[in-house]
């Protein structure tokens, strides 16, 4: 059964830092797209990050580039996404999800598995 776990959300004020890690039981995991989404309350899953299989192509929304920094280290299956200068309107759960696909795709429909996602509130 496949599994992304998500962990290291948490309550941060404004300007604070996070590292979100989210853990594959993916066979193929090298061979996968992995992205961050988020979801605020009352609306819509959002792309965030995303990174191509070998880690040598990132792709970001425009409201966290300079901020967030998502990474992959494909010998321990994981992703992660490094939030910095947080925001109060980054509040969010924040999800992982896996694409068996090497070119990167902002829709969630076009995403095989998902993580539980994990809470990031930020105060301000």
């Amino acid at each position: 059964q496949v599994q992304l776990v998500e962990s290291g959300g948490g309550l941060v004020q404004a300007g604070g830092s996070l590292r979100l890690s989210c853990a594959a039981s993916l066979r193929t995991f090298s061979g996968c797209t992995m992205s961050w989404f988020r979801q605020a309350p009352g609306k819509e899953r959002e792309f965030v990050a995303t990174i191509s299989p070998s880690g040598g192509r990132t792709e970001y929304v425009d409201s966290v580039k300079g901020r967030f920094t998502i990474s992959r280290d494909n010998a321990k299956n994981t992703v992660y996404l490094q939030l910095n200068s947080l925001k109060p309107e980054d509040t969010a759960v924040y999800y992982c999800a896996a694409r068996f696909d090497m070119l990167s795709d902002f829709r969630p429909s076009r995403y095989n598995y998902w993580g539980q996602g994990t809470q990031v509130t930020v105060s301000s």
